[in-house]
C-alpha cells in the first residue's frame, strides 16, 4: 500500500508569509497615523463640550435660571472645574488637559480659554461667554 502525504509545500508556505508581510507593510502605517487623528479629535471634542456648556449657561442666565454659573472675571480653570462652581458637569481631567486664561467682565462677550492637551502639547482656544448670574 502506498500512502500519500498531504500538506503544504515549502514554496506555498513561503508565498503565504510573503503575502502577509506585504499586507502588514501596507496596513501598519495607516494604523499608526490614526493615533494623531484621534488625539486631535479628542481635543476638538473637549473644546466643543466647553463651548456648548458655556452657551447653555449663558442662555440659562438670560432666562433667569438661578442655577446659572457666574463666569464674569473668573479664571478658566475655575469655570471648567466642574459643578457646582463650574459650567461642566465633570471637571476636565488634569492629567489629560491643562487650562489657562480668564473670562472677561462684560456680560455676553466671549473670551478665549486655552486648553492644552498634555500628551501632545496641542493648544486650542475655547470661547467661554461671560455671564453675571442672577
Amino acid at each position: 500500500m502506498k500512502r500519500e502525504q498531504s500538506g503544504f509545500t515549502l514554496i506555498e508556505l513561503v508565498m503565504v508569509i510573503v503575502i502577509l508581510g506585504i499586507l502588514a507593510a501596507v496596513a501598519i502605517p495607516k494604523f499608526i497615523n490614526l493615533s494623531t487623528q484621534a488625539d486631535t479629535a479628542a481635543l476638538a471634542g473637549v473644546v466643543g463640550a466647553v463651548e456648548s456648556a458655556s452657551a447653555i449657561n449663558y442662555a440659562g442666565a438670560v432666562a433667569g435660571n438661578p442655577s446659572a454659573v457666574s463666569t464674569s472675571g473668573a479664571s478658566c480653570a475655575l469655570i471648567l472645574g466642574g459643578a457646582p462652581s463650574g459650567i461642566l458637569q465633570q471637571p476636565l481631567d488634569a492629567s489629560q488637559y491643562t487650562v489657562s486664561g480668564s473670562v472677561g467682565t462684560t456680560p455676553g462677550i466671549a473670551s478665549a480659554c486655552s486648553i492644552t492637551q498634555v500628551s501632545t502639547g496641542n493648544i486650542t482656544n475655547a470661547q467661554v461667554i461671560s455671564v453675571d448670574a442672577p
